[in-house]
């Protein structure tokens, strides 16, 4: 997934008799921030409006036509006011945009030794009005952390990077397509889903049953050029040195019959059918196929758990790193706030200890040791085993609540630690905060066992991507 830079409509509001000095300083800074935060500006002409702001009904129209010619580009806007601004002429402007994108609302401070009636700016207060505004024409926003932030601040410069992490979220998702790859494991009814709830948030869900996938695969030749280049691309990404030849070529084919089906049908995620019929009747694990996708930023979820996959994305999107899916699996001694998380595993490579940190915990091929004694050993190779690094990660779970046909997630933020344990598979100790109370809430809420995890601080822009523009209910754990 090429994450490309994000663009974000911009509204100077400004009010007839406040001093326009400050709007034509305000803009020149709003605009030098966001060049060097790598944000595109989508704004009205200095010379098109008074001072390039947005004051009268001709002004909103002008802008707001804008807007609209940009409709494919804006991910999101941002209503910066250095005076106290023209309230109605903000809202009139969204609404005939009619975007339906995230909007920020920024207010300069004031200056408490230029409080005259040429340097005061009271966007204190018109910050107030202008909320009030779009909350009578039904217009979600968001603020910044401070209610008056000066903009070349870390402090906004933080709020603008979240701020842009929920745009890419609430685009990502919107019309996002995922690719179901064989149906649903029997014994897996924890990730039951409601396509039809998806498809209403506006995520589509294409599949595709394992027969084709290993029809397609059979009929790739090992001097395929694809199936060689697939061979090279897994052995650069992880050491097969004792994975069989066969079982690589193997990999190598259902690879590129996944990877072609999913780029015909322009999925940017996927979850497959594993335990097991891909190792009775094909013949190796998908784990590393699914690592691959997953640290190239197309999160691949297991056990066709496509909700579980929505979350990963989420993460993705909000944080630009790969995300993985792992099992809340393990109590960490008698410590309360730690645990185990585990997967067989197709977690993505960056999120391994290095080799050069530790050669033994470092990501490699392996076979899949829990089902191996079921259906053999040379049947299931393809897992990437080894300890994840320590550091902060946010989790994610989004489920599909068919009885009340609602959208259902949790999110919150922990850390992985360098706590001893040796286990096998891909694992490694978390902590966090208060996690009996959230065990007990995915428990007496029936969550499922799979949880997205993703090496970065994204929840507050989660939760606000999925609450205030997709408008699903969320428990924000804390």
């Amino acid at each position: 997934m090429h994450m490309k830079p994000v663009t974000l409509g911009v509204i100077v509001g400004n009010r007839g008799f406040f001093p326009d000095h400050l709007c034509i300083t305000g803009r020149k800074t709003i605009l030098k921030v966001l060049e060097e935060e790598g944000i595109h500006p989508i704004i009205i002409d200095e010379n098109e409006t008074k001072v390039g702001s947005i004051v009268t009904l001709n002004d909103a129209q002008k802008c707001a036509e804008l807007f609209k010619a940009h409709r494919d580009e804006i991910d999101g806007i941002l209503v910066t006011l250095p005076n106290f601004g023209e309230e109605k002429a903000i809202a009139n402007t969204l609404r005939w945009a009619g975007l339906n994108v995230p909007v920020l609302i920024h207010a300069f401070p004031d200056d408490m030794t230029r409080m005259t009636v040429a340097d005061r700016r009271d966007s204190f207060c018109g910050k107030m009005s202008v909320c009030n505004n779009l909350t009578q024409y039904g217009i979600p926003f968001s603020l910044t952390s401070l209610h008056t932030v000066n903009p070349e601040s870390e402090s906004f410069r933080a709020d603008l990077r979240r701020f842009a992490a929920v745009c890419r979220v609430v685009r990502g998702l919107r019309n996002a397509r995922f690719g179901a790859i064989g149906a649903r494991p029997a014994a897996f009814n924890t990730v039951r889903y409601s396509e039809k709830l998806l498809e209403r948030t506006g995520i589509s869900v294409e599949t595709i049953d394992l027969s084709e996938i290993f029809g397609r695969a059979a009929r790739l030749h090992a001097d395929d050029p694809k199936v060689k280049a697939k061979i090279e691309q897994i052995q650069s990404y992880v050491p097969t040195k004792n994975t069989p030849g066969e079982a690589l070529i193997r990999m190598a084919k259902l690879g590129v019959v996944i990877e072609d089906w999913m780029a015909e049908n322009q999925l940017v995620a996927s979850a497959l059918q594993c335990w097991t019929s891909m190792e009775e009747f094909y013949g190796v694990v998908p784990c590393t196929l699914m690592s691959m996708m997953s640290n190239s930023l197309v999160p691949s979820a297991c056990e066709t758990d496509i909700a579980g996959a929505v979350g990963m994305l989420a993460l993705a999107l909000a944080s630009g790193k790969p995300s993985a899916i792992v099992d809340w699996n393990n109590n960490y001694g008698d410590d309360p706030d730690k645990g185990v998380i585990f997967h067989c595993s197709n977690l993505p490579k960056d999120l391994f200890l290095e080799a050069a940190a530790s050669q033994e915990d470092a990501p490699q091929m392996d076979y899949q040791a829990i089902i191996a004694g079921s259906v053999g050993k040379e049947n299931t190779y393809g897992t990437v085993v080894g300890r994840l690094k320590a550091v902060p990660f946010t989790y994610c779970r989004v489920s599909t609540d068919d009885l009340h046909g609602r959208i259902l997630a949790y999110v919150g933020e922990g850390h992985l630690t360098e706590d001893t344990l040796k286990t096998f598979g891909g694992y490694g100790v978390v902590h966090v905060p208060n996690f009996q109370k959230l065990l007990a809430y995915i428990c007496e809420n029936g969550f499922e066992h799979h949880v997205a995890i993703n090496p970065s601080m994204v929840a507050d822009a989660v939760n606000e991507a999925f609450t205030k523009y997709l408008g699903w209910q969320v428990y924000y754990h804390h």
